[in-house]
């Protein structure tokens, strides 16, 4: 691990105490560098912009600019960096509206340090990661507006081997290990089911899955 390229991590909470916390923790993984801090969302928008992070650790509710806003801002660059909100806010109008705008993950601030250093090289690794009680608020407020055009058989035998693995928390390399194809393969199959279900993003086809007994 030492060898390896170090995750380099952007935080953005308007709490100083909080990022303090945070660094002082990370400083300490031997594969997590903290490359910078912002304490609203435009500051961090500028700073990922500058310091091009692999991941950002963000909280939702900031003044100014807040964290969904930020996100959605951080959509539109090139390259842009994984996403963890880390917040204490569990409720849906919350929840939902930071992974719709691009959030690759979402736990509380009560996570255990081991944990949040676990998470972090989770979404650095293409991974989709959300706490059980962030999962079932996303659940719930999913509504059935496509229902009639996005039922299991529209998918392939295939895509339905990739929405599986997807909802498992599988990167494309790891799918593309696990089916023997290539990467550029597993990518056509994933933009193919998030059209044919007419979902956004990862994160909405992992549910998706959850919800339709699509797990491996």
């Amino acid at each position: 691990m030492a060898d390896a390229p170090r995750i380099r991590v952007l935080l953005v909470d308007d709490h100083q105490v909080v990022r303090r916390g945070l660094r002082t923790f990370l400083e300490v993984q031997e594969d997590i560098e903290v490359v910078g801090e912002a304490a609203d969302g435009d500051e961090g928008v500028a700073c990922a912009e500058e310091l091009r992070p692999d991941v950002i650790l963000m909280d939702v509710k900031m003044p100014g600019t807040d964290g969904i806003e930020a996100l959605r801002r951080l959509r539109e660059l090139t390259n842009p960096a994984r996403v963890l909100v880390v917040t204490s806010f569990t409720e849906q109008r919350t929840v939902v509206p930071a992974l719709r705008a691009g959030a690759a993950g979402y736990v509380f601030k009560d996570i255990a340090p081991d944990a949040l250093a676990g998470a972090i090289r989770s979404v650095h690794a293409g991974h989709v990661l959300l706490q059980p009680e962030v999962a079932e608020a996303l659940l719930a407020a999913q509504d059935d507006r496509s229902a009639s055009a996005s039922r299991p058989g529209a998918l392939t035998d295939r895509e339905r081997e990739v929405l599986g693995l997807i909802a498992d928390g599988r990167s494309n390399r790891e799918i593309a290990r696990a089916l023997v194809l290539s990467e550029k393969t597993v990518k056509t199959h994933v933009s193919n089911i998030l059209m044919k279900l007419d979902l956004s993003d990862r994160t909405q086809a992992a549910l998706w899955a959850v919800r339709h007994g699509m797990t491996n």
